[in-house]
């Protein structure tokens, strides 16, 4: 039910760590009648229909569990991307973090280390977190800084380009930079 709530509002609501803890507790309770039937299963001459009653209920309990944590889950991984990876932007902005429980705090971070993990190894080449809706209108080159060139002054500030670094420019703005760098 929370789930459907939180899909047609578009939003994450609060984790409802009660419902969580109360069906838990249900679970286990249930478990333990079913046990207690089944004991009972050789003085009954086969399985009383409550056992089924109760096999059925522990079953729906657990898809309401699992559906609940995956819908959360995939709530998280849409929020984690809308904000294009930046882990610190949801987890200083309050009204965001005071929906999540503790557990999936630790998840975000999990998955925020995975991904660091797996594009450190092409971070030179692609960057991952970048939109695929919105894809750049203009050129980028990597540029590799081979010697010292000094601060080059540009339309959006200046850059200091330094042996050993690398930038990720738009070519259209940078083409005479280039052209006079290289000529040099």
């Amino acid at each position: 039910m929370e789930s459907r709530r939180s899909t047609q509002t578009d939003t994450l609501l609060k984790y409802n760590d009660s419902l969580v803890r109360l069906l838990i507790r249900e679970q286990r309770d249930l478990e333990r009648a079913a046990e207690a039937l089944e004991a009972r299963m050789d003085e009954l001459q086969g399985p009383p229909p409550a056992l089924l009653i109760i096999q059925t209920a522990v079953s729906r309990n657990k898809r309401c569990l699992l559906a609940y944590h995956s819908h959360r889950i995939d709530r998280l991984r849409d929020l984690y991307w809308d904000v294009g990876g930046a882990l610190p932007h949801i987890l200083n902005n309050q009204d965001i973090r005071s929906k999540f429980s503790p557990h999936e705090v630790d998840y975000l971070r999990q998955y925020n280390n995975s991904l660091m993990e797996f594009r450190s190894e092409f971070s030179h080449e692609l960057d991952i977190t970048a939109s695929i809706t919105n894809p750049p209108k203009d050129l980028h080159v990597l540029v590799n800084v081979v010697k010292d060139c000094g601060v080059i002054q540009t339309e959006l500030g200046s850059i200091n380009f330094q042996k050993g670094q690398r930038f990720m420019v738009i070519l259209r703005r940078f083409h005479r930079v280039f052209e006079a760098v290289l000529c040099t």
